[in-house]
């Protein structure tokens, strides 16, 4: 299934997702996937839906496409037309304020801490596009962040800004990061990228400590970032190839919350910092 859905072009991310939630069910009922029948099937989905409270979680979701994934890979009609559709639920996304970004990112004691936040809302990354930067990738002279192999297995640049690029070049000459501009340790001691349940923790100690009433994750500041530069002047188009959107659709959602004005500028971090 592996070799299948790297065939597929889907991520290792999706691979991961896939694999865990029907491990999940394998153990539930000791036997493949593809020996079960339809009924077996529905009622574990809906064990899963009652449980979550929500068939839109990300994990009742991942288990869903998962099962479509291997049966249609198997040929097994049968089950995957009886598979129910999710119900599209359109929430606008949860925006933090300039006040509220400022004090997010200035909150963490560590100099780490405190760029992983700056570049996820100054670059507007998704978090698997942060824990893979490289070092190459980040070029100090042109002010570009070269994202590879992001969404959809699309390299896209997006700009750094003065403010980024500066405190990039402190980041990188103090800490010294090796291979990742994140690194994290191994359970043998080597260096690899970083854990994303380590992003998840930054975040959320930063969130804390700020006083900040919202929830925060990874893709707020994502939604913060696209929201405050359409209100910064940005044209829809330019934000969608800067958010590796695919679909324009994906991008006009953030027409519906940012408050616009004539005011251009192309990173947000330069409205937060005012260079001398």
């Amino acid at each position: 299934m592996k070799r299948s859905i790297e065939l597929s072009g889907k991520s290792l991310s999706t691979l991961t997702n896939y694999a865990r939630c029907l491990a999940t069910l394998t153990l539930h009922f000791n036997c493949s996937p593809l020996d079960l029948d339809a009924e077996q099937v529905l009622d574990y989905l809906h064990y899963l839906q009652s449980k979550k409270k929500t068939p839109s979680s990300s994990y009742f979701k991942h288990t869903l496409y998962g099962l479509r994934f291997v049966y249609k890979l198997y040929d097994k009609a049968p089950i995957l037309h009886k598979l129910p559709s999710l119900k599209k639920v359109h929430k606008l996304p949860v925006v933090l304020s300039v006040p509220e970004i400022k004090r997010l990112i200035e909150t963490p004691k560590l100099l780490k801490h405190r760029m992983l936040i700056a570049l996820m809302y100054g670059c507007g990354l998704r978090r698997s596009e942060l824990l893979n930067i490289k070092i190459p990738d980040v070029d100090l002279d042109r002010k570009m962040l070269h994202i590879k192999e992001g969404k959809g297995r699309k390299d896209r640049y997006v700009p750094l800004g003065d403010n980024l690029s500066y405190a990039l070049k402190k980041y990188i000459a103090i800490l010294r990061p090796y291979i990742w501009l994140f690194n994290g340790n191994g359970p043998d001691g080597t260096v690899q990228h970083f854990s994303a349940n380590g992003v998840r923790w930054i975040i959320n100690e930063a969130r804390k400590k700020s006083g900040i009433k919202k929830q925060i994750s990874s893709h707020i500041l994502r939604h913060t970032y696209a929201t405050h530069l359409l209100e910064m002047g940005t044209d829809i188009m330019t934000l969608k190839d800067l958010l590796g959107h695919t679909d324009i659709k994906t991008t006009m959602l953030y027409l519906h919350i940012c408050n616009l004005d004539k005011h251009k500028a192309f990173s947000p971090m330069d409205r937060i910092y005012r260079m001398k």
